[in-house]
């Protein structure tokens, strides 16, 4: 019997990550992991859960757009089909006045994208799969139907998405057991944020080698005397084989890029991702001709079609989806279709709470049923509030382990959305507290 969803919350949850520097980077020196969360419920008890990565301040705003949604979900058949997640999607991203707001950009979008998320982990659920086996257990026409191909077919037909995923169709059980036997390639960004000691980069680092990873990944952009000492410091750490990438943030102008990545390159960066703004296309393509390491970026690209126009500047040598920043699963899957078409490998952004657990699933169904590579593919790995989740990603000897759990591995521990809810819960209940007291 098809159920319809009667509940619909939404959370402001935020972790004071800034007290010990998790996350900081050049421009975002002083992060508190957030998530604007939404549950999805139906009237037999069933749950989606979903939510936008924020870093704090300006979470309620996301909470406050997600809630502008819940007109278009409550009272709705549950989405179960292809046909029916494509639907929500449209009218989720295709409302006129709502998306006068972006269009289709910015917190508006993102909150869309965590009401798709939360009903691709319902429909999951409900097929009894994890959502990368949901998704691979499609048919190339059904994958297809899913994208929003308006904007796109001079550079991504429907024909042409479908010949892609047609000629990945018959090795996707044998990927799929692979996947089930020796988990996806990860690299870890623990060991590199900006705020850290020298000391403590070095004893991260050679533990991430120690624990398998084959790749880390250092922030910078603050100064080039202190990019340089630290790079050195961590090449010095993990060797000649280990790759290092770089990550500025947006932090440099075009000069300023080029400038820094010629003084860094001797210690062989892997890439430079987000050398500076998200939205400068021809600025990425300088960067990438103007000095020798690659480029990478894409966690704060707004949507497929700048995403697209990376690919078709041939700006990008490496494209970073983000499975909270674009409107869910739905626009992700026209992401994955684009960079296989161009041949550029995708290495997903995960640095923030909740994102290693979901990507994981864009990445591995990219695998069984897009792109049938993990060459030159890795998922970034951050180890930081995974204890918050019912089932938390999983890295073993520098691999991401396949979820068998079914949804989309999107649900927070109630205690820990009773804790860190924003503003009235304890843990920030707690802190106000001592600002009061040491005023």
């Amino acid at each position: 019997m098809s159920q319809s969803v009667t509940g619909f919350e939404v959370h402001d949850i935020r972790f004071p990550t800034s007290e010990q520097l998790d996350g900081s980077d050049a421009m975002n020196p002083d992060p508190d992991y957030s998530a604007a969360y939404v549950v999805l419920r139906t009237d037999d008890g069933a749950e989606g859960h979903g939510f936008c990565f924020t870093i704090g301040r300006g979470n309620e705003v996301t909470a406050a757009a997600i809630e502008a949604l819940r007109p278009y979900v409550i009272g709705r058949p549950e989405p179960r089909t292809a046909a029916d997640l494509a639907a929500l999607h449209i009218d989720l991203t295709h409302d006129s006045q709502l998306r006068w707001l972006g269009p289709e950009k910015g917190v508006m979008h993102m909150a869309a994208g965590a009401v798709v998320n939360a009903a691709w982990d319902l429909a999951a659920k409900r097929a009894g799969l994890p959502v990368w086996e949901f998704l691979a257990a499609m048919t190339p026409e059904e994958l297809v139907s899913l994208v929003d191909f308006r904007y796109l077919t001079d550079a991504l037909t429907p024909d042409d998405a479908l010949a892609i995923v047609r000629a990945a169709e018959p090795g996707r059980a044998e990927r799929a057991e692979r996947l089930r036997e020796q988990g996806y390639p990860a690299y870890t960004t623990s060991p590199g944020w900006l705020g850290y000691s020298d000391e403590k980069l070095v004893r991260l680092a050679k533990e991430a080698v120690a624990d398998g990873f084959g790749q880390i990944k250092l922030k910078v952009g603050g100064d080039i005397d202190d990019d340089v000492r630290r790079m050195k410091l961590a090449r010095a750490a993990v060797g000649p084989s280990i790759r290092i990438a770089v990550d500025a943030n947006q932090r440099w102008d075009v000069a300023d890029a080029v400038r820094w990545m010629t003084a860094l390159a001797p210690y062989e960066p892997h890439w430079i991702e987000e050398p500076t703004s998200p939205d400068d296309i021809l600025g990425h393509a300088a960067v990438r001709a103007g000095q020798p390491v690659k480029v990478a970026t894409g966690e704060h690209v707004a949507n497929r079609v700048v995403f697209k126009q990376l690919l078709q500047a041939e700006a990008v040598d490496f494209v970073q989806i983000d499975a909270a920043r674009v409107a869910g699963v739905n626009e992700n899957i026209a992401i994955l279709l684009l960079a296989a078409k161009y041949g550029v490998p995708v290495c997903p952004h995960a640095g923030g709470v909740g994102l290693c657990e979901l990507v994981q699933h864009l990445a591995m169904f990219d695998y069984v049923a897009v792109s049938g590579s993990w060459e030159d593919r890795v998922i970034e790995y951050v180890d930081h509030l995974h204890e918050h989740f019912t089932h938390p990603a999983v890295v073993s000897s520098g691999r991401y382990v396949a979820p068998r759990a079914a949804g989309f591995s999107a649900r927070m521990l109630p205690e820990s959305i009773a804790a860190h809810r924003y503003p009235e819960g304890p843990v920030w209940q707690a802190r106000r507290t001592t600002e009061e007291v040491n005023s």
